[in-house]
């Protein structure tokens, strides 16, 4: 049995990447100047970060969905498509209502993963495994559900203005007005963007994500994504830090999409234990990945 792997844009997977372990990605949309374009098709990262456009977002149509769910089912048994969390926006309805618009949507199994950018596309990379290995796609969103509760992200953006503009905050509103100057730790708890801990400078912060994301590992090392928006020098340490003790490891660029809701300066980690499901990416370690 041939199980198709779909995604959207939010997980920020490079594009060669993506289509190297034959995953289709769905794109959303930002728009500024009055002008729209499709996230990492349209207008890549570098792109973007250049111009820093004040921009806003939408998810894909309903029908772009069931357009490439028909596509993929000519060819596959059923389609695992795995998404943005559902609370931070439209994309896992759009996904649920395209499969509903296909003759067979009980072939189609749309996951919402609770979760956004680097530890989404490290669930992607994680369900495309398993697809190559043959599993059906019971066992893949299964599997990818259960990842998704032991997957922990880290991130931290140079300014909360970005989060409250766009309406993604969530938790973290609770730090906006404050008088101390905090360069807070953030992560997505319950799908929702959540303060860990407060910290005065950049420096440390990110020094205390290290920290944070060390913890993650249980002895097998660890599966990671280090994401970034316009700041490839934290990236490039933080990776630095954690490729001894990682599996896995990629960097990669937040793309239009994600950058616009978090703002440039933004460096961040998504992670899990290898031992959960190793992906033998150690190689894609050594170098930037472009979108």
């Amino acid at each position: 049995m041939t199980v198709a792997v779909v995604t959207d844009s939010t997980a920020d997977l490079p594009s060669g990447l993506a289509a190297g372990r034959n995953i289709t990605v769905v794109p959303l949309t930002v728009s500024f100047d009055g002008k729209h374009f499709l996230d990492g098709v349209e207008i890549d990262a570098a792109e973007f970060y250049r111009l820093n456009p004040t921009a806003t977002t939408s998810q894909p149509s309903p029908a772009r969905f069931a357009e490439a769910y028909r596509k993929l089912l000519e060819n596959h048994e059923e389609v695992v498509s795995i998404h943005i969390s559902e609370r931070l926006s439209g994309t896992y309805d759009a996904a649920i209502q395209g499969a509903q618009l296909t003759e067979s949507a009980e072939r189609i199994r749309v996951v919402d993963s609770s979760l956004v950018s680097m530890p989404l596309g490290l669930l992607v990379l994680a369900a495309a495994h398993l697809a190559a290995e043959g599993s059906p796609g019971a066992e893949v969103e299964r599997r990818v559900v259960g990842l998704a509760q032991q997957t922990r992200v880290y991130f931290v953006v140079a300014t909360l203005e970005n989060l409250r503009r766009g309406g993604r905050i969530g938790r973290a509103s609770a730090l906006l007005g404050s008088v101390l100057q905090v360069k807070p730790v953030l992560t997505i708890e319950e799908g929702l963007v959540t303060p860990l801990e407060r910290v005065r400078t950049q420096e440390r912060s990110v020094t205390r994500l290290i920290e944070l994301v060390r913890a993650v590992d249980q002895g097998s090392g660890l599966c990671a994504i280090v994401g970034h928006a316009a700041a490839e020098e934290a990236a490039q340490r933080i990776a630095a830090e954690i490729a001894p003790m990682s599996e896995s490891l990629l960097i990669q660029p937040l793309g239009p999409v994600v950058g616009a809701h978090a703002g440039p300066g933004t460096v961040g980690v998504g992670c899990y234990p290898a031992q959960l499901l190793p992906l033998g990416l150690k190689a894609a370690a050594a170098a930037t990945s472009p979108r």
